[in-house]
C-alpha cells in the first residue's frame, strides 16, 4: 500500500486523465491514501491554463502500481465503496485544515 501523501506537498505533480469522451484533461496530485486495504489517489483538474478550476471539484480513482512501481488508475467500483473513499478524503481535508491553523 502507499504511504499517505500529505495534501500540502511542496511541489506539484501532475497527470493527464485520458477521458472516456476522448479529451485529456490536466490534474494535479492532491494526495494519494489508504481505505480498507485499497489506494485511492485524489486529482484535482485544472484549467487550460494549468491552473485550479473554481469549481471546486476533485476526481477521485483506486490507485495501483504495477511491478515496476508504473502507476495505474481504476474506477471506483460501486456507490458504497465510493461513499467510504470520499468519506476517507473528507477526513483529510479536515484534518490538513486543523494542522493549518495550530
Amino acid at each position: 500500500m502507499a504511504t499517505e501523501k500529505p495534501l500540502n506537498d511542496e511541489e506539484d505533480i501532475l497527470v493527464t486523465l485520458n477521458l472516456d469522451d476522448g479529451t485529456d484533461i490536466e490534474c494535479k496530485i492532491l494526495t494519494i491514501f489508504e481505505t480498507n486495504a485499497q489506494d485511492y489517489i485524489a486529482l484535482l483538474p485544472l484549467d487550460e491554463n494549468g491552473r485550479e478550476s473554481d469549481e471546486g471539484e476533485v476526481y477521485i480513482y483506486r490507485y495501483f502500481e504495477d511491478e515496476n512501481g508504473e502507476p495505474s488508475l481504476d474506477n471506483i467500483q460501486s456507490d458504497e465503496e465510493y461513499e467510504a473513499v470520499s468519506d476517507r478524503f473528507d477526513e483529510l481535508l479536515d484534518e490538513a485544515e486543523f494542522d493549518e491553523m495550530v
